[in-house]
């Protein structure tokens, strides 16, 4: 996957390495040379160094580090052995992936019908279609379907009477918005595809959070984008800013992706400076900022008194900056594929024109039934208009079943995980859907690989990042409860037990049924 080739400084990797220093280290008596090795090793596992960054030289290192030249040289000569780095004589250093390093292909591919029953899948984080709420939408748009079909039925730009809605959602939380600016898609990958037609074109930097959405980052690697990976902070506190300055102006990327809003994969939550500041940094850069609001309405432990931050769009004074990107697919279920722009009018105008040359417009029906959905209250995302309030509409009332949901199933994964693997480690988010778990010093794709002859899916983390980063990881959705959710964290346990024992491939794996 190609990206752009990034420099760490001494001090930055020196920042870096103290951030995930343990106490236990001095505990284990390591030699001065392999904690080294094994700290840098770490960072580009977990994308907190990208794969081909180049390293500082031994010296300037170890004057940052405080140590001697020879432990420098003794730890990158250690991790040259291990695959982890690259030389070259009069070049330099940087930083690369053993041979052979498991890393998966594609996405997960469709489940086969006879797994129904005995899978657990946990390969999508979605949750069910909240009823009565949908079908209602769905009989209603069903009544107001007529007046439409007396038409050609062809709507580029979508629904007037769905644009409105949406614009007038925006406007309610804060950022004034016209019909002219909303274009509706097929889903949030359309609008990001759409998007991405109309910035970047084959060649160009497409700066994305590391990790990011799997789906995205292939969208974007397959029509040709080379990806500038910025780790998140650290925690589930946001982005790293210095990180992301620096970035947009050495790469100068002509677009940038992220979900501020409890980020898929990590449940992150950007807060309101953060927000300010990245959207100053892309103006500066002259980058544009797109804002996947997809999680938005999914927060599941609000603190009182403490509204969501407002949406990103709010911060982008000019208007040109900052392109949001909303669905309905995780606010209300991943079968209604509508998703939406909204950006300046001439932006919109732009992406309108260009669709003739892709999907034409996205259907009639499930334009009508979101609308439906949106009347009468408050809208998708935080703050004003999330649903808090009594009464609402349709999607209102349809957000609190899946936040209800959400946390009765994130409340039984943790638990199911603590007790049955009590060595894996993760934050518990505030909102989504993901949990974003570390799996030990085991690789997480032998671990997805046994889960599934075990009878349990999940997606390993490299999925979510750039050249193998994130091996040590699994993200496991909130879209299991109860007996379900303990059979699933057993199956992975009894998984991670395999990879440790070095078992982890061939042969078939007697597995229980599924309650």
């Amino acid at each position: 996957m190609a990206q752009w080739t990034s420099a760490v400084g001494a001090p930055q990797l020196a920042r870096l390495l103290s951030s995930h220093r343990t106490e236990s280290d001095g505990a284990r008596r390591t030699p001065a040379y392999r904690a080294l090795a094994d700290g840098v090793r770490l960072l580009v596992l977990e994308g907190r160094v990208p794969v081909a960054a180049r390293l500082p030289a031994e010296r300037e290192l170890a004057a940052a580090l405080s140590v001697s030249r020879t432990t420098v040289a003794a730890a990158y000569e250690a991790l040259r052995g291990d695959g982890f780095l690259a030389s070259r004589r009069g070049a330099g250093s940087w930083t690369a992936l053993p041979a052979g390093n498991p890393l998966p292909s594609g996405g997960l591919a469709p489940l086969p019908p006879d797994a129904a029953g005995t899978m657990i899948d946990l390969g999508c984080a979605a949750l069910p279609a909240p009823e009565p709420w949908l079908t209602r939408a769905f009989q209603g748009a069903l009544a107001d379907l007529p007046p439409y079909a007396h038409t050609h039925g062809d709507y580029p730009a979508g629904l007037p009477v769905l644009r409105q809605a949406l614009a007038d959602r925006y406007t309610a939380r804060g950022v004034p918005t016209m019909p002219e600016q909303i274009m509706i898609t097929t889903g949030a990958m359309g609008a990001v595809a759409a998007i991405r037609a109309l910035f970047v074109p084959r060649g160009e930097r497409v700066a994305v959070e590391h990790p990011s959405y799997a789906n995205v980052l292939r969208l974007l690697s397959e029509s040709g984008a080379r990806l500038v990976p910025v780790a998140m902070g650290e925690g589930l506190t946001g982005w790293d800013l210095p990180a992301w300055r620096r970035v947009l102006r050495d790469a100068a990327p002509r677009m940038a992706y992220v979900i501020a809003d409890f980020h898929n994969p990590t449940g992150a939550l950007a807060g309101e400076e953060q927000r300010r500041e990245l959207v100053a940094a892309a103006r500066a850069a002259g980058t544009v900022l797109v804002a996947d609001e997809t999680m938005a309405g999914l927060d599941l432990d609000a603190p009182p008194g403490e509204p969501m931050p407002r949406p990103v769009a709010a911060f982008d004074a000019g208007g040109s900056t900052v392109v949001t990107v909303g669905s309905a697919s995780k606010a209300i279920w991943a079968g209604l594929r509508i998703g939406w722009i909204r950006a300046a009018p001439e932006t919109i105008r732009s992406l309108v024109a260009a669709r003739v040359y892709a999907d034409l417009g996205s259907p009639v029906l499930e334009q009508l039934a979101v609308a439906r959905l949106l009347a009468e209250g408050g809208g998708p995302g935080g703050g004003r208009g999330d649903g808090r309030e009594s009464g609402g509409s349709g999607w209102d009332r349809a957000m609190e079943v899946h936040r209800e949901r959400a946390r009765e199933n994130r409340a039984a994964l943790t638990e199911a995980l603590r007790e049955h693997l009590p060595d894996w480690g993760f934050t518990v988010p505030r909102g989504g859907l993901t949990l974003w778990v570390r799996t030990g010093d085991l690789s997480g794709s032998r671990i997805a690989e046994a889960g599934e002859r075990l009878g349990v899916r999940v997606p390993s983390g490299p999925r979510f990042g750039v050249d193998g980063a994130f091996e040590g990881y699994v993200r496991l959705p909130f879209t299991v409860s109860g007996p379900v959710a303990a059979e699933a964290a057993a199956r992975l346990a009894a998984a991670a037990r395999l990879v440790a024992d070095g078992r982890s491939a061939g042969g078939d794996i007697p597995r229980s049924s599924v309650a």
